[in-house]
């Protein structure tokens, strides 16, 4: 049983040139081409911002080199499953030139979700979840948030049609034509995001590509902000080397399984498995922080990403970044920390969801992106308890904050109070993400006398007739909660879009 445990760990469809290094690292091959993959890309990126670069290469060659060096990595990591990937993006793409421009974001979605559905179901009833499959998910996710976010923006820009007042916040600047097909290849697979993302705005990936990005910045801020993304990089860089340390220190020796072990839920105090809980998943995070600022870093290698200067003057690099690590960790409410975590997904989510659903907005964005995680249990465990959370959470905020700005200790307080509700609610709530599968996620609900969902149930019972929550109040909500890369940088050219979960 051993020896089949440890061939499935080194099992993949993709290349085996590294299975040496992987054995040595005791590291499942597939991580091992990931790593290997997203290092390569980085080195890739600076020689390409560097070498091919507007000023020296035409639009048509940066397009070309960066689809083909996406494709090619995409076929090193995942093999013959890289055709899952390629297919839906071609599919989508005859969609999208050919279908009524009225309709293609519906018939996109569609496609594109169902897709990435049929896979998930795979990867779950067929590959056992997915121990005995290489794990081609991630980029096919990403590739759909892509097809579905350039649907929407091609939808809106050509038909005009206006979300009444939420419609300055989709995007400023839509696409009037539909994509020439290396555009739109370059868009889906480019080399930078192909594996981890994060989803861009294809107007920016466009003027990145052909240079425009360079004109919208004022001349006197040209020569400080094109230098100091290497800054930007080595910080991001040191952020991910911590990280990983962490992950091979610390994360390994908090198994998220452990949560759920029979003896330890049967003879361990009920506070001795809260803090354990609080600490393992507290430890899970570094391993997305890792691959997020990494996937940032490497856009940002090669000149993409800028935003704009801050109030001091310095530059920031977060156009496109997935994660405020800072935002997370201290985060004092539910929203503030769904809103700097994966950011983009949150920005796809908002554009495609939640500014558009007529009613139901908050229950039918969650149970969206339940589905685009995948059909895992765990994961509408997760979401679907985040409903009541988040109601009761604004309810909660707007019934008792303004009583404790009086002065700096009450407000201190209050902070202290709600960063410690926060990160014990997020670690309830998340903890069946994790675990994936029902009869665990049942087990540590027990474990924990599902003291969260009948708080937050009550709360939002209970409040409800005293604060009705409306949807306009999303608006203030959002921009006083957001990332503080938002709030602190001058916008060069975004999509503007802020997440209301």
């Amino acid at each position: 049983m051993g020896e089949r445990a440890e061939d499935l760990l080194f099992k993949t469809t993709g290349s085996k040139w590294l299975l040496p290094v992987g054995r040595l690292l005791g590291l499942p091959i597939d991580q091992v081409n990931f790593m290997s993959c997203q290092l390569f890309a980085l080195a890739a990126a600076f020689w390409f911002r560097l070498y091919l670069s507007p000023g020296h290469a035409s639009p048509l060659v940066r397009h070309t080199f960066a689809t083909l060096l996406g494709i090619g990595i995409l076929i090193f990591c995942f093999g013959w499953y890289s055709a899952h990937i390629l297919a839906v993006v071609v599919a989508s793409y005859f969609i999208i030139v050919k279908g009524d421009i009225n309709n293609v974001h519906r018939y996109t979605m569609v496609t594109a979700m169902g897709y990435l559905t049929a896979c998930h179901v795979s990867r779950v009833f067929i590959y056992n979840y997915g121990i005995l499959s290489t794990d081609f998910s991630g980029p096919l996710m990403i590739v759909t948030q892509k097809i579905t976010t350039l649907a929407f923006q091609l939808h809106d820009g050509e038909t005009n049609e206006c979300l009444s007042a939420r419609c300055s916040l989709i995007t400023p600047v839509l696409p009037r034509a539909r994509p020439s097909l290396i555009e739109y290849l370059s868009y889906n697979l480019n080399f930078l995001s192909v594996l981890v993302g994060p989803c861009s705005n294809y107007k920016d990936h466009i003027d990145f590509i052909e240079g425009r990005h360079i004109t919208v910045i004022k001349v006197n801020t040209t020569v400080t902000c094109l230098s100091p993304n290497d800054k930007a990089v080595c910080r991001k860089l040191v952020v991910c080397c911590c990280c990983l340390l962490f992950f091979f220190v610390v994360t390994r020796s908090l198994p998220i399984t452990f949560n759920v072990n029979p003896d330890f839920v049967s003879h361990a105090p009920f506070l001795s498995r809260l803090t354990y809980a609080f600490f393992s998943i507290q430890a899970a995070r570094p391993k997305f922080y890792f691959a997020w600022t990494l996937a940032d870093a490497v856009n940002n290698a090669a000149g993409f990403g800028f935003r704009g200067m801050d109030g001091s003057g310095k530059p920031c690099w977060d156009l496109i970044s997935n994660v405020n690590i800072i935002g997370i960790e201290t985060a004092t409410s539910f929203k503030t920390f769904i809103d700097n975590w994966n950011i983009q997904t949150g920005v796809w989510l908002k554009a495609v969801c939640y500014d558009r659903a007529p009613r139901h907005r908050l229950a039918l964005t969650f149970i969206l992106s339940a589905l685009w995680h995948g059909v895992y249990p765990g994961y509408y465990f997760t979401f679907i308890t985040a409903i009541p959370i988040t109601m009761a959470a604004r309810a909660l905020r707007r019934s008792i904050r303004h009583h404790f700005l009086g002065s700096r200790g009450l407000k201190l307080g209050y902070d202290v109070v709600t960063w410690m509700a926060t990160q014990l609610t997020i670690c309830y709530t998340v903890m069946p993400f994790l675990l994936l599968s029902v009869d665990h996620t049942i087990t540590y609900y027990r474990s924990m006398y599902f003291h969260v969902h009948i708080i937050s149930v009550l709360a939002a019972v209970a409040l409800h007739r005293k604060h009705k929550p409306t949807e306009d109040s999303k608006s203030a909500s959002s921009s006083s909660s957001s990332a503080p890369s938002s709030s602190q940088c001058q916008p060069v050219h975004s999509n503007n879009n802020k997440k209301v979960l």
